[in-house]
């Protein structure tokens, strides 16, 4: 009997590797986020396979592995990730990826921390939502291209110029997206969304952000936190308030009846991403086309 486990213990180990053959070598990333995701495919191409665990409109904050994701982060060679407990619930499952050795990736957690903005709703004691500045998404680029080149050092330098191009890619989205920006006069600049996803926008794009909920979709909006931001709406004349595509739209509509109720006029502006892209296949599926229609959805609705 001890002969024959031994026998199944081979032919196991050698039918693992064949699968990893007839993958032709690519490099198996998994990525948690969909603008990592996006990020990811676009420094790695065709050289790597990737996995993204969380789909359009989801929620990182509340997002629990199944088993099928852990069975792809247990076979990935490298995993990347946003960090700074962005994906709370995942970090167990991150720990028990450590003891495997394999290659992990907290993207933000490489950022400078001294220009980082401070949080009480994460472990980490900063703000995660640090790809509202594209700033910190050339970081994350310059990252990922580095990770990929130590891991596949044969296509490292394949890796550099799809970063480079992506930098390019982004250089270009700043300047447009700044250039939309200060079409919007600087008293209309007043940003009031279901939960405080875009403090780095509005500290890198010169906005007001106040969000209904806190930084982390895991609290409640209560009674009087609508009541105090429909004053603060009715005294600053905010023109429009925005719902986002991974929080229920519930929050921002009471926020506009309280708004009604008290004799005055807000409307809705739009649905804006923040912790997910849009559908795949679509512009608003990219983190460039995301942040081109939020910036565009932002600016009509205040003018």
């Amino acid at each position: 009997m001890k002969k024959l486990i031994v026998t199944i213990g081979v032919v196991l180990l050698t039918m693992s590797c064949k699968n990893n053959t007839e993958d032709n070598g690519k490099l198996k990333v998994v990525t948690t986020t969909t603008m990592i995701t996006d990020l990811v495919k676009n420094i790695g191409g065709a050289l790597i396979e990737v996995n993204g665990l969380m789909g359009a409109g989801v929620d990182p904050h509340l997002y629990k592995a199944s088993e099928g994701d852990v069975s792809k982060l247990f076979g990935a060679d490298v995993i990347f990730y946003n960090g700074l407990h962005l994906e709370g619930k995942l970090v167990e499952v991150f720990e028990k990826m450590e003891r495997q050795n394999k290659i992990q990736v907290p993207l933000a957690e490489s950022l400078d921390e001294s220009t980082l903005i401070g949080s009480e709703y994460f472990a980490s004691n900063y703000d995660p939502h640090v790809w509202f500045d594209i700033q910190y998404f050339k970081q994350f680029s310059e990252k990922v291209a580095s990770v990929l080149s130590q891991a596949d050092p044969e296509n490292a330098e394949i890796f550099q110029k799809n970063k480079e191009s992506y930098l390019e890619q982004l250089d270009a989205l700043e300047f447009e997206v700044k250039a939309t920006i200060n079409t919007l006069p600087k008293e209309k600049r007043i940003l009031v969304t279901a939960h405080d996803a875009f403090n780095y926008f509005g500290k890198a794009y010169d906005f007001e952000v106040v969000g209904l909920q806190g930084l982390s979709t895991a609290t409640e909006a209560g009674v009087q936190d609508v009541q105090r931001l429909s004053d603060f709406i009715i005294e600053k004349q905010v023109k429009a308030i925005f719902v986002e595509s991974s929080v229920p739209r519930r929050t921002i509509e009471a926020l506009q009846e309280a708004v009604l109720s008290k004799g005055a006029e807000v409307t809705i502006g739009g649905s804006l991403y923040s912790d997910a892209l849009g559908n795949a296949g679509t512009e608003e599926g990219t983190y460039i086309g995301m942040f081109r229609y939020n910036v565009n959805t932002i600016v009509n609705a205040l003018q």
